[in-house]
């Protein structure tokens, strides 16, 4: 079980606070509700269900657990150069890129453990997570397990800022998906990336679709 610190620093690694910009991001999710693909609480919660299960979740959740068992920098940079090319589209790739520099920047800054093993300037952002995890003596099911929710929690609060969701059933939302990120995280620890897959298609659509939109407010 996480000891009581270790659940200190992954909260901290996770929060809103951490400056890693993830806040302006929205995975793909305002073309989504600018096209009508979501509009209700239900159509967030399965929309983000999704791309946890069947997307970009499931992938980042690999990558982080495959970097966690990497034996040396090299396979780390191997792993990294996987998780870029498996990005299915430009703002995809650099939403993972962004935040990964933004995550290992601070986190090298603050936990000195991090920057003594070297951690790269430059992972991408499950990647980084990863590494920091093994660096730090992070348990990593709960690393992956915390970092699913903060993903699942930033599409939430991307959806109220662009549908009529309110903050109870924004709330009730991410509750609901809580046991998906567990049950995600138990599933992907070996980091076994022979699992890697992803069919969560209109997700990739609407991160294409977002590239060329008009009028938004997000990066991605």
């Amino acid at each position: 079980m996480p000891t009581d610190a270790q659940l200190l620093t992954l909260a901290q690694w996770f929060s809103p606070g951490y400056p890693v910009g993830a806040f302006s991001y929205s995975h793909g999710l305002e073309w989504a509700v600018t096209s009508a693909a979501v509009s209700t609480a239900t159509d967030l919660q399965d929309w983000i269900a999704t791309v946890l299960r069947n997307g970009g979740g499931w992938s980042d959740a690999l990558f982080l657990a495959a970097t966690y068992h990497a034996p040396t920098t090299d396979a780390v940079a191997q792993i990294d150069a996987q998780c870029r090319a498996y990005a299915p589209s430009l703002e995809r790739l650099r939403e993972t890129d962004l935040q990964g520099a933004a995550f290992g920047q601070i986190t090298r800054s603050v936990w000195q453990e991090t920057d003594h093993n070297g951690i790269p300037a430059k992972l991408t952002y499950p990647v980084a997570v990863g590494f920091a995890a093994i660096c730090c003596s992070m348990p990593l099911q709960a690393t992956i397990a915390l970092y699913l929710q903060a993903f699942a929690a930033n599409l939430v609060a991307a959806g109220q800022r662009l549908a009529p969701i309110g903050q109870s059933a924004a709330q009730a939302t991410l509750h609901a998906l809580a046991p998906l990120c567990q049950e995600i995280a138990e599933q992907t620890r070996d980091g076994d990336l022979q699992r890697l897959s992803s069919t969560s298609f209109l997700a990739d659509i609407a991160a294409m679709k977002h590239e060329t939109q008009h009028s938004r407010i997000f990066r991605t």
